[in-house]
């Protein structure tokens, strides 16, 4: 339903069982999926305990082996139950917090900042030369888009929505900005770049953006469709990627970029790395009580907030 669905109400607390943890929550990102869990666009067994992103602080854990002790302040990403004070999650998707890093920053980062870094990290390892096109750039992910691109050492061309989001855009460290509202994106890029195009476009927006999105790029470029804020792309033909110059499309998620513990622990570690070296910054736009979770969804989807809501329970 509408965010008027959500409930708060007092449950019994959890037991962790083999290979859990039960975490006191200090703070919880709230993400767009949550909407679509709310509303039944992904359906889940009702009734659902939303969230999966947090930081807070281990209070007990069950049977078997930890990489986490009872004490320990961490983050993590995935699982469900985060909106509450309490939350099990499992041991192995913990993530330990450097003493510099507060917790509603490790919280704001878990999803869109290790999202961000396998993007620019994996799905297109960007490098010194190249120029990458991101979309929805003065949003959470786009704003961590734009800095570890700049850390790559590539040029950033971002899309925003609004005159007003072109400045936060900038300062997250697009070389140059396009209003996709008001200009034709495809023909800026051209001329930004000289009539070359881009090496990889980063597109969480999808329905109203890829079709156009594939003309911004080199032959043999990228298209990384890594979200669809504006509805799922229609199904095409592939000769489409053929006929522009042999392109590459990849539809990816992040829990196929933080499979195993290893490739977790590096990425967050690399990433709170930059937070401790003052390399990357993250926005929180807005905080709301636990209580107010439903402010938080309306507030998500107005998409009015440039940086990341937290619930703080």
């Amino acid at each position: 339903g509408g965010p008027e669905a959500l409930v708060l109400d007092t449950l019994p607390t959890p037991e962790p069982g083999p290979g859990e943890a039960l975490v006191r929550v200090s703070a919880v990102g709230v993400n767009f999926i949550e909407i679509y869990h709310r509303t039944g666009h992904y359906p889940l067994p009702l009734p659902i305990a939303l969230g999966g992103e947090g930081a807070g602080v281990v209070e007990k854990l069950g049977p078997g082996d930890s990489p986490v002790a009872v004490g320990d302040r961490v983050a993590w990403a995935g699982g469900q139950g985060a909106y509450a004070t309490e939350a099990l999650v499992a041991v192995d998707r913990l993530v330990p917090l450097p003493a510099s890093i507060e917790e509603r920053v490790a919280a704001a980062l878990m999803i869109q900042g290790l999202t961000a870094h396998y993007l620019t990290r994996s799905s297109y390892p960007l490098k010194p030369g190249d120029t990458c096109l991101v979309h929805a750039a003065a949003g959470g992910v786009g704003q961590l888009l734009c800095q570890m691109a700049k850390l790559a050492g590539a040029r950033v061309i971002g899309t925003v929505s609004t005159a007003a989001k072109a400045p936060i855009a900038r300062a997250a460290g697009a070389d140059e900005t396009i209003n996709y509202e008001e200009e034709d994106f495809v023909e800026r890029v051209k001329v930004f770049t000289g009539g070359m195009g881009v090496q990889v476009v980063y597109d969480g927006v999808g329905r109203a953006t890829f079709s156009q999105g594939l003309e911004c790029l080199v032959p043999r470029g990228y298209m990384i469709l890594f979200g669809g804020s504006s509805g799922p792309v229609a199904p095409f033909d592939p000769l489409i990627l053929f006929q522009k110059g042999s392109l590459y499309l990849q539809r990816p998620t992040l829990w196929d970029f933080i499979r195993t513990r290893d490739e977790l622990m590096e990425r967050a570690t690399e990433m709170f790395g930059w937070i401790e070296s003052g390399r990357l910054k993250v926005t929180i736009a807005a905080t709301f009580p636990l209580r107010e979770a439903c402010e938080a969804h309306r507030l998500l989807a107005s998409r009015k907030a440039t940086g990341k809501i937290l619930l703080i329970p």
